[in-house]
């Protein structure tokens, strides 16, 4: 069970007051809504695995505005909530702002891990080494061996997805191309489905037979546009095959599910720090499943699977963008 509040009026709108003590824990997710299919869909469907089988409770919001998010915190703190799960890199300087105000309080960022506070839970996720993955399986299932990158907002985590995937491609054909465009520098980039399509459009115009989309609620756009030009996708965050079943080739998963199912049941135990999540942590990988098999064959899947392995085993080593915030085979 939860409680969605879209609106931040009054106290009372949250349907909590500051007395109130509340011993569930709380949601935020960041802008572009509960239900885009992809990075805050995964959250609240790791929430909801916790409140299935515990048979608890949690309250969530879905944010409207920017503005919203430091009140967001400051209600559910004072409400009692703990702890306070909140989504998305834009949060960071909320929290900086509000944790230090509620000690007691543990809260959880999901996508930061550069904050200097002790009562956060800070978790990152190895993001280039999945797309390594994807750009391994685009490369090989090109015909036209030119794929694309459609990202959200322009924003080193995004460059960080298209530069794992790049690499993955031209490990597998050095000579592949590689289309990237980003659909914009605003939060509105998220949620732009529109944008999306056209981008996709665009990318096919220029040769690109599979599409990788890490843009949010956008991506529902690039995804139904290669179905219906008739090339294919990949899906990002939560397992996006069954949109567009034999037309999806993979979604690189971001088990974001995983860290709020973990964050909730841990509960007021929950250990604070920096964490960070790749393939050794099964915190990414790809999707595989019966809406996408029949695109995977066996060969496909033991070379990227031995990709995986060697990543993990330190064979491979795939170039973060942060650590130079440039990627050595990609031009944005």
């Amino acid at each position: 069970m939860t409680m969605m509040t879209k609106f931040l009026g009054a106290t009372a709108a949250l349907g909590l007051s500051a007395g109130a003590a509340l011993a569930d824990p709380a949601l935020i997710f960041d802008l572009g809504g509960k239900f885009d299919k992809s990075f805050n869909e995964a959250a609240f469907n790791g929430a909801t695995r916790w409140a299935e089988e515990t048979g608890g409770t949690f309250r969530d919001i879905e944010l409207q505005t920017e503005a919203q998010r430091e009140q967001a915190l400051r209600r559910f703190a004072e409400a009692g909530a703990n702890p306070i799960i909140t989504m998305g890199f834009a949060m960071a300087d909320p929290l900086s702002a509000v944790a230090p105000d509620y000690p007691d309080t543990k809260f959880v960022a999901v996508d930061v891990t550069w904050l200097d506070v002790p009562n956060i839970r800070q978790i990152g996720f190895a993001e280039h080494e999945g797309s390594y993955l994807v750009g391994m399986l685009a490369a090989m299932a090109s015909k036209s061996d030119t794929v694309g990158f459609i990202g959200g907002m322009d924003i080193p985590l995004i460059r960080h997805f298209a530069c794992g995937y790049a690499q993955g491609a031209l490990a597998v054909k050095p000579d592949a191309k590689i289309v990237a465009n980003m659909t914009g520098t605003t939060p509105a980039a998220w949620n732009d489905p529109v944008k999306g399509s056209e981008l996709t459009k665009a990318q096919i115009s220029q040769g690109a037979d599979v599409i990788y989309a890490a843009a949010g609620g956008t991506g529902v756009g690039v995804l139904q546009t290669a179905a219906d030009e008739g090339v294919l996708s990949i899906g990002v965050d939560s397992n996006q095959n069954h949109l567009h079943p034999g037309k999806v080739l993979t979604s690189m998963l971001k088990r974001v599910d995983v860290a709020v199912y973990d964050a909730m049941k841990a509960g007021v135990d929950l250990e604070t720090g920096v964490f960070n999540m790749g393939l050794a942590e099964e915190g990414v990988g790809y999707a595989l499943d019966d809406n996408n098999a029949a695109l995977i064959s066996d060969d496909m899947k033991a070379a990227v699977d031995g990709a995986r392995q060697k990543i993990i085993d330190g064979e491979i080593v795939v170039t973060s963008y942060y650590a130079n915030d440039s990627c050595p085979v990609l031009d944005f």
